[in-house]
């Protein structure tokens, strides 16, 4: 009895595991034998290696890689031909793709000149460990321009006055370097090249010339200009210039006959206030 009832299943299982069996294999059939959608694709040009601002294109630096159709980018070179003898205006790294708006124009050469935009100027001027600002003003950090010198006209009487001439403008090249270091380690360079208008080119040419300048680094995402009034030497130092005292002799000739009283004149040199006595003559 139990003899039978172990063969009856036994046999259960096996066809349990047939039918199970079978199911599997008909599931794998049905999803083998259909057919796989194809995506098309495009080749789109990328940087086969790091490539910095102001670099002349070669096929040596470029190639191409599959890209969906159905997904395509705006302005992404397809050949590498489009690229060839034309200079990168922006950093690129390795894989990127190169599109048309980080090239510049054919035959508009390479290096610094192709990064300046149209209607601007590259300007340089001499700087110093201070001035740079500890050599953290390196490419593409943002610094306003400041000049020291001293003011015209008689309302200030020739006095020292420092003014903000230039504000949020970019740094193109430090020294001869385009790029920034990726560490953001200072360097110090004896000049710095802005990026500037017309206008504000002929501002520094003169800043640098006729007194000396100061750059102050902002941040790169402050865009905002405020102004500042300029500083005035007489600003700073003169309220706090102390006033020459009255001379012993004056206070003696207090009593005396008002005719007899020396002249007081009020005598001021730069930041310094005194005050002088001289005897009237008859």
């Amino acid at each position: 009895m139990n003899r039978n009832r172990l063969v009856i299943g036994l046999a259960f299982a096996l066809i349990l595991a047939f039918l199970l069996s079978a199911f599997v294999y008909r599931q794998f059939k049905r999803v083998s034998s259909q057919s796989v959608a194809v995506v098309a694709t495009r080749h789109i040009v990328v940087a086969a290696e790091p490539l910095e601002l102001g670099t002349l294109l070669d096929p040596s630096k470029l190639r191409t890689i599959p890209w969906p159709a159905n997904d395509p980018i705006s302005g992404a070179c397809t050949e590498v031909q489009e690229c060839t003898n034309r200079a990168l205006i922006t950093s690129v790294q390795e894989n990127e793709p190169i599109l048309d708006s980080k090239l510049a124009p054919v035959d508009a050469g390479a290096g610094l000149s192709v990064t300046i935009p149209q209607g601007m100027r590259a300007v340089s001027v001499a700087v110093n460990d201070v001035v740079a600002v500890a050599g953290f003003v390196t490419p593409g950090t943002m610094v306003d321009v400041l000049v020291t010198g001293t003011a015209p006209g008689s309302a200030m009487g020739g006095s020292a006055v420092t003014e903000t001439i230039l504000e949020n403008i970019r740094v193109l090249a430090a020294g001869q370097k385009m790029v920034q270091d990726r560490e953001g380690k200072p360097e110090t360079v004896p000049v710095i090249t802005l990026l500037v208008t017309p206008e504000q080119a002929g501002k520094l040419t003169m800043a640098s010339t006729e007194g000396k300048i100061q750059l102050a680094l902002r941040n790169t995402i402050d865009s905002k200009t405020t102004a500042p009034a300029p500083v005035f030497q007489t600003a700073l130092f003169g309220s706090s210039a102390p006033v020459a005292m009255q001379p012993t002799v004056a206070k003696h000739t207090a009593h005396r006959d008002p005719a007899a009283q020396p002249y007081e004149i009020e005598v001021i040199t730069g930041s310094k206030r005194e005050i002088k006595y001289f005897p009237k003559t008859e």
